[in-house]
């Protein structure tokens, strides 16, 4: 079925309903805490022109050339109301770019609608995922509340600042300047357009967008422009952050975490339902309307690893699966308040077989594990490597190393910088002239804790335990990202 704004209920619409006090006290407590961990979301008061980065370990090897691009919350807290929740911090694109050897920094926030409005302000007043907001919000589409935040998407020239609930925003590749709301159809303004696409081969880009038990599925060509956009009917309304993709396939994965009531903030309209089990769909590329309904034990989850399919027909996904969502609704929290225990144990890697009659099996490694990534010559084929990051653990949030999980060997290799650093999600940068699998580098930043500083690591994919070949410093510290991209 073609989509159309009519035809599509856009369950973000209901944002302007929201009208509440805000939590005054909450943001005072956040704005005077001091947990060792706090850089990872403290406020950055203005944008970071673009500076050198210092030279602190190795060498830049040959061949690493290009840019990687970062987004994430940036700004939290204001003195007329603030944040309360990780996910609805002010969108900020970071850009470490790597140049004759040497690298540098910049950031700039997205100048989105919802900046506008709460800089005027000077308070959050927007409800979001995790944020109730307040009767100052000015919301007449979800593009209003679009804290463009989440991720990146380098098109042409430009890199799309992606969110959960509605539009792309253009921002300039060259100078992270916002260059406005992306409309890929007329009827199709404000649509949500969500953080995690896919990719072909050839460049075709996958990609969904929700509304209760409805999806929209995205196809554009590699230049951004729209190639189709059709509405798939979902066996429950689930939230989900993330989905995967065969070659031939879209990987749906409905967690028991389901629809329950039209409220605000976001989070509030879920009830999590363990005995519900986790339903994982698989849609035909070639025809949206084929799909396949695969049962699971319940499990909880924000991010996939891409999806492969053998002669057989068998699928295969890697996924960090956890066993219920208090880290989303408390632990998140915690997190901007930058005081107190983070609720919520950590994901662990685990394999997802789907087999052709039917039956769906899923295997932990029992590694500890979030943001699961592949090197992009292999999306939606066969493969054998992962990189997470690692070191989690209950008591201390947030990660302190990588690692690339072999599911062949079964054995993962990491390196762990401890306890005064927080590691980032890593990208694969495939090097020039290679085509095996492991024939990349794994680019990634990190916060030194000790120092007060971003840094820049670049390890080789096929030997992580051998520490950064190269790493890099900067003068300034960054909160910490969400998900990055690479151009080359």
């Amino acid at each position: 079925m073609n989509a159309s704004r009519r035809s599509f209920l856009m369950g973000a619409a209901a944002l302007s309903a929201a009208v509440v006090t805000p939590e005054t006290v909450r943001a005072m407590a956040a704005m005077q805490a001091s947990a060792d961990w706090a850089l990872a979301t403290a406020d950055l008061e203005a944008d970071v022109a673009p500076r050198a980065m210092r030279l602190i370990h190795g060498r830049a090897p040959a061949g690493l050339e290009g840019a990687l691009f970062r987004n994430g919350p940036g700004k939290f807290r204001r003195p007329g109301g603030s944040a309360t929740h990780w996910f609805d911090g002010d969108g900020l694109m970071r850009a470490f770019r790597i140049r004759d050897g040497q690298a540098t920094i910049e950031a700039r926030f997205a100048d989105t609608a919802k900046r506008r409005h709460e800089t005027e302000l000077d308070a959050v007043v927007t409800p979001g995922f995790g944020t109730v907001g307040d009767r100052r919000a000015e919301i007449g589409s979800p593009d209003d509340a679009n804290a463009a935040n989440t991720a990146v998407m380098p098109v042409g020239d430009s890199v799309w600042a992606l969110w959960e609930g509605g539009s792309p925003t253009a921002m300039n590749a060259a100078d992270l300047g916002t260059q406005g709301v992306v409309t890929l159809r007329d009827d199709l303004k404000g649509m949500p357009f969500q953080a995690h696409p896919r990719f072909d081969p050839d460049g075709t880009i996958w990609n969904i967008g929700l509304s209760g038990d409805r999806m929209i599925v995205w196809r554009l060509n590699a230049d951004g422009a729209l190639r189709s956009a059709d509405v798939v009917a979902l066996p429950r309304a689930s939230y989900m952050h993330d989905f995967t993709a065969t070659a031939r396939h879209l990987v749906i994965v409905l967690q028991p975490w389901v629809f329950e009531r039209d409220t605000m903030p976001f989070m509030n309209r879920f009830a999590w339902k363990p005995e519900l089990g986790t339903q994982v769909m698989v849609v035909d590329k070639a025809d949206v309307t084929k799909r396949r309904i695969f049962e699971l034990p319940a499990f909880s989850y924000f991010h996939l690893g891409d999806a492969w399919e053998d002669a057989s027909g068998t699928i295969r996904f890697d996924v960090a699966a956890g066993k219920d969502v208090q880290f989303a609704i408390d632990g998140a929290r915690v997190l901007v308040e930058q005081q107190g225990t983070v609720a919520g144990d950590p994901a662990a890697l685990s394999l997802i077989t789907l087999h052709t009659d039917g039956r769906a099996e899923m295997t932990s490694s029992g590694v500890t594990a979030e943001f699961p990534k592949a090197n992009p010559r292999v999306a939606g084929l066969p493969r054998r490597y992962t990189s997470h990051v690692a070191g989690e653990t209950g008591g201390r949030p947030l990660p302190t190393g990588l690692a690339v999980h072999d599911w062949k060997t079964g054995r993962s290799d990491g390196f762990d910088f401890g306890e005064r650093t927080i590691m980032e999600e890593a990208v694969w940068v495939p090097k020039p002239g290679r085509s095996g699998e492991a024939d990349a580098w794994l680019v990634a930043p990190s916060i030194n804790l000790a120092e007060g500083v971003t840094e820049l690591h670049a390890f080789d994919a096929a030997r992580v335990a051998d520490g950064p070949v190269v790493s890099w410093r900067a003068d300034v510290a960054l909160p910490a990202g969400f998900h990055g991209a690479w151009a080359g």
